[in-house]
């Protein structure tokens, strides 16, 4: 089982640089996006209906805006769009997939990094995020929660840790939520459980300032995030950056699962 997610900084850019030429070459099971920056008025049919993947969508009520997507190779049990709280969903911000026992989770949190309210809106994300998390991994459902969690959680996460220690995305308040998911709620973050030493070659996300990119000046917030069992069968995973479709690079796992 392959999954990948990725953060497409507007569906309709990525596919103008070939995004979904490059999915289909992939042999992915399941593709998680993020931030689609469209409504369903706004998506063509390459956007909709993949060769041979079926997609499901969470759109923000903003025009131009957030948004989250799952495509899958099969047609999923169930569909649950948005969490039921009002303000998170008009953001569309969570679309989870059932398959069986497996959830399959595109998930989008908030940046705070525009200013003070913005950072407000991520905090109280978390706060009641967290019950939710607590709720599925009770659940006894195999589940893997992709997306841009926009939090580099540890000072291996980020190249400039030192300097971000009061910048949203690296905030302690922040990186103690994610320590609290990890070890409290016992969700396994799976690129690192692989890789637990691997710095540069596991960023994700690059500033557009600069030269970000060309000198690898990146943040590690893009996550598959996986109850005990299903971790235990990833295989391998890998950022890929041969080709860029955004400011975020696709994060791919391998499952031996199923």
């Amino acid at each position: 089982m392959r999954i990948i997610t990725v953060n497409l900084n507007g569906i309709r850019s990525a596919a103008s640089k070939g995004f979904f030429a490059w999915m289909q070459m992939q042999g992915a099971d399941y593709v998680c996006v993020q931030e689609l920056k469209a409504q369903q008025a706004d998506m063509r049919e390459e956007m909709l209906h993949p060769d041979a993947y079926y997609g499901y969508f969470h759109y923000a009520e903003k025009k131009g805006y957030s948004g989250v997507g799952i495509y899958s190779k099969r047609q999923a049990d169930e569909v649950i769009v948005g969490l039921g709280i009002a303000d998170i969903d008009a953001e569309g911000r969570y679309l989870e997939t059932r398959f069986g026992n497996l959830s399959l989770i595109s998930l989008y949190l908030p940046s705070g990094s525009s200013g003070e309210e913005r950072q407000q809106v991520k905090f109280d994300f978390l706060k009641r995020f967290y019950p939710h998390l607590s709720a599925l991994k009770a659940s006894g459902r195999d589940i893997v929660i992709c997306g841009d969690w926009n939090i580099a959680h540890k000072e291996i996460d980020l190249k400039n840790w030192k300097s971000n220690q009061k910048n949203s995305g690296f905030l302690p308040e922040e990186r103690a939520w994610m320590t609290q998911v990890v070890d409290d709620l016992v969700w396994v973050d799976v690129y690192r459980a692989l890789y637990p030493a691997a710095g540069g070659e596991a960023y994700t996300w690059w500033s557009n300032r600069g030269q970000a990119w060309a000198k690898n000046v990146g943040w590690r917030i893009d996550y598959q995030l996986a109850t005990p069992a299903v971790a235990a069968m990833a295989t391998a995973a890998a950022v890929y950056k041969a080709e860029r479709f955004s400011d975020h690079a696709p994060l791919i796992v391998d499952y031996n699962y199923g």
